[in-house]
């Protein structure tokens, strides 16, 4: 009997994909008669293919699915229905709830979550040593990252205080993240809720960092890989960002291992959260669920096993050590997996506490309905404050909301 699961790392992460490929050895071996088959696509989840192979039924037996994907996912009836064998994954109750009842409609369960996660604030602390900053005093407010941004930027020449987007969906994403630690709302009934005072705060903080600060640097960044790889660089101070940004900075990008800290959103009256779940595709027999749980159990939630081997992944050079995954909290199997990615950690852990003890008393906010066609709205104003001195913020917003409604109208 043979199952299909999706997410193989590259072929040029060697080392990750032959760890992958060892897990599903070892899975086999302990599983006699199970073949596992995997999906060699990266990155796993590609938003332009997801929906027509989900809903032409072409997904793996084991398929990755975000958050932002998890209702429409269910609504189709595109997912298994697992309510009854979640108990083959030996940590499912460890789980937070929270993150639990996002995969869970009428009481049915339809995922096996295994990534949440909350953003933060991502500074490089060796640039705020250099500015007469104190790294283990990180802005709590806006008006902190602002004052922190401008003495960055004073360095000289090239120096960035805080990085922002403004195209490519990403300026509307991060736009959203801002909104929400202010305590602001993307849409609220049904409707376009950003042209609010937490609205234009963002917009207005953005406008006077650009011509009044100049801490924002002159340059448009539209690409997710453009700002990773200007603060990779070592001259820009500061960005929005979850703690695997962290992670890919020293991973991805050659980033300094230990010139980077993460702290709580700025404000911190909530945080876009975000994260992934494994379902099962509904043309899997009763066999086939069996081992895809047994799978998902295996390589995605025991400690020291597959994902959370962080003593291999210690020595194949990974960066262990980001708190990037809070989906077990304080849990047994939370408290485990933390206790482990700490003890083989190569990274400065205690860079990150000030995150740790901030994002546990934030609130988490889902994506907005239509998120990307929000996202792609709002980079219009975004990338207009970051060009243009003399913006009119007001009327970015109205042009803006009206755009948004006739989107979310659609349905």
């Amino acid at each position: 009997m043979t199952i299909t699961v999706a997410c193989q790392p590259a072929k040029t992460a060697a080392k990750l994909r032959e760890a992958w490929n060892d897990d599903v050895a070892a899975f086999e071996k302990a599983h006699p008669g199970v073949k596992v088959n995997s999906t060699d696509q990266q990155p796993c989840f590609d938003p332009k293919t997801f929906a027509a192979k989900v809903a032409g039924g072409q997904m793996e037996t084991v398929f990755m699915v975000p958050v932002t994907n998890y209702a429409d996912v269910i609504a189709k009836k595109q997912a298994k229905d697992i309510t009854g064998v979640t108990d083959l994954v030996k940590n499912y109750g460890d789980i937070k709830p929270d993150v639990r009842g996002m995969v869970t409609k009428e009481g049915k369960v339809y995922g096996v979550p295994n990534v949440s996660y909350s953003v933060g604030l991502v500074y490089n602390r060796t640039l705020f040593t250099k500015a007469g900053l104190d790294p283990d005093n990180p802005p709590k407010t806006w008006d902190e990252v602002r004052a922190a941004a401008k003495k960055i930027a004073g360095l000289g020449d090239g120096y960035v205080g805080y990085g922002e987007y403004g195209g490519g969906n990403v300026g509307g994403w991060h736009f959203a993240q801002s909104i929400f630690s202010r305590g602001g709302e993307m849409t609220a009934g049904g409707k376009a809720a950003f042209n609010s005072p937490e609205g234009k705060a963002v917009l207005q903080t953005l406008h006077d960092m650009r011509w009044e600060d100049d801490s924002v640097g002159n340059k448009v960044l539209i690409g997710w890989e453009a700002l990773m790889q200007q603060m990779a660089a070592g001259k820009t101070g500061m960005m929005l960002g979850a703690p695997d940004v962290v992670t890919d900075l020293v991973q991805k990008f050659q980033g300094k291992v230990d010139a980077y800290g993460i702290t709580g959103v700025p404000e911190g009256k909530a945080s876009l959260t975000g994260g992934e779940a494994y379902m099962i595709n509904p043309k899997a027999n009763a066999a086939q669920t069996k081992a895809a749980m047994q799978w998902i159990d295996f390589q995605f939630n025991t400690p020291g096993k597959g994902r959370h081997d962080y003593a291999r992944g210690k020595a194949n050079g990974e960066a262990v050590g980001v708190p990037n995954n809070d989906y077990m909290g304080d849990s047994p199997t939370g408290k485990a997996i933390a206790k482990d990615r700490e003890a083989n950690a190569v990274l400065p852990i205690e860079n990150y506490r000030f995150y740790v003890d901030a994002a546990a008393g934030v609130a988490p906010k889902l994506e907005p309905a239509k998120a990307q066609e929000l996202y792609a709205v709002l980079d219009v104003a975004m990338s207009a404050v970051l060009t243009r001195e003399n913006a009119d913020i007001d009327k970015l917003l109205a042009d803006a909301e009206t755009k948004a409604n006739a989107i979310l109208a659609q349905g």
